[in-house]
C-alpha cells in the first residue's frame, strides 16, 4: 500500500494558470507535506476506473479541458464510487453538468462557452463577471462547508465569468445535490452531494487563499480517511 496520500489533479497543467501553481501548495500546507499529487489529463480518463488508485480527486480550473467527456467521466467515477472530490471554478461547472446529465437525465445539458447552441445551456455567462473578485459566501447550516469553516460565511476569491443558469436552479435543488453556499444575491456558489463522504464543488477558488483554506483542509482530511480505510483493508 502506498504510504503517501495520493491525489489526482484533473485537468491539463498550464503554467500561465495561477491556480495550477496554487493548488499543490494549498494541499501541501493543509497536509504538512503528506500529499502526493499527480496531474491527470482529461483525455486519459476513459471510464474513470484508473482513478481508483487515488485517495481523492480535484477537478481544477482551466477549461476548456482537452476532453470534456473525460472530465465528466472522472467526476462521475468520483461521485458513484464515493471517491473524495473537490471541484473549483470550472470543476464546479462540470460537476453540475455531470449531475444534470447522469442523475437528472438532462443529457443535453452543456457549457455555453464550448457549445453556444446547447439545447440545455446549464452553464452560462454570469450577469456580472467574477474574474479577480473577492466576495462573501454564506454557508448553509449542516453543510460540509459550514463545518469546515466553523463559520456562517467567508470572503472568497473568484476567477470566472460563467456559472449556473438560474433557469435550472430548481432542478439542481430537487435531488441529492445540495446547495451549500450562496452569495449576497442568493446565487449558488457551492454545492455538495448528500450521502457522499466528500463531494464538494465551488465556483470560488479556495486554493487562492493567503492562508491554508479550511475547505482544502477538510478535503485532505476526507482523503486521509479513505487512505487509512484502504490501508486497513489491504492489511
Amino acid at each position: 500500500m502506498h504510504s503517501a496520500i495520493r491525489l489526482g489533479l484533473l485537468g491539463e497543467f498550464n503554467a500561465q494558470q495561477k491556480a495550477h501553481h496554487a493548488i499543490p501548495k494549498a494541499l501541501a500546507a493543509a497536509s504538512e507535506g503528506a500529499v502526493e499529487t499527480t496531474w491527470v489529463s482529461t483525455d486519459s480518463v476513459e471510464n474513470g476506473e484508473s482513478l481508483a488508485e487515488f485517495d481523492g480527486l480535484w477537478c481544477v480550473p482551466g477549461m476548456p479541458y482537452r476532453s470534456a467527456d473525460g472530465a465528466l467521466a472522472a467526476i462521475r467515477f468520483a461521485r458513484t464510487s464515493h471517491l473524495p472530490f473537490l471541484g473549483t471554478s470550472a470543476g464546479f461547472q462540470y460537476a453540475l453538468i455531470e449531475y444534470a446529465r447522469h442523475v437528472l437525465g438532462l443529457t443535453d445539458a452543456d457549457h455555453q462557452k464550448t457549445n453556444p447552441r446547447a439545447a440545455i445551456p446549464l452553464i452560462v455567462p454570469l450577469d456580472c463577471g467574477l474574474a479577480g473578485v473577492k466576495a462573501r459566501v454564506r454557508f448553509i447550516e449542516g453543510s460540509h462547508l459550514r463545518d469546515a469553516y466553523r463559520a456562517a460565511e467567508s470572503t472568497e476569491e473568484y476567477h470566472c465569468s460563467f456559472g449556473l443558469n438560474g433557469r435550472y436552479r430548481r432542478l439542481i435543488e430537487s435531488g441529492p445535490l445540495c446547495v451549500s453556499g450562496v452569495d449576497d444575491q442568493d446565487e449558488i456558489r457551492a454545492v455538495e452531494m448528500d450521502g457522499h463522504p466528500f463531494f464538494v464543488a465551488t465556483l470560488f477558488q479556495p486554493e487562492m487563499a493567503a492562508t491554508p483554506s479550511p475547505l482544502v483542509s477538510a478535503f485532505v482530511a476526507a482523503c486521509r480517511r479513505r487512505h487509512r480505510t484502504l490501508a486497513q483493508v489491504a492489511s
